[in-house]
């Protein structure tokens, strides 16, 4: 009976989406695996921006950084 767990940042994510999401790992997890898709569980669980953070940055500092060129 696997579970995954897939966190995302709560931006924009539709319920199509996540839908397809869903079905992607647990197709993953059947063809990698050979698991059983009606025992596959699948949770999202979306993370607020300013709860999430990547390379010692909160998430939009992050990407802030990232669009912006390096003075040198």
């Amino acid at each position: 009976m696997p579970y995954v767990n897939v966190k995302i940042t709560r931006e924009s994510a539709t319920a199509e989406q996540k839908a397809a999401l869903i079905k992607g790992v647990t197709d993953l997890l059947v063809q990698v695996l050979d698991k059983n898709p009606a025992t596959t569980h699948v949770v999202i669980d979306e993370v607020e921006l300013e709860d999430w953070g990547l390379g010692g940055l909160p998430v939009e500092e992050f990407r802030r950084r990232q669009k912006t060129p390096a003075a040198g």
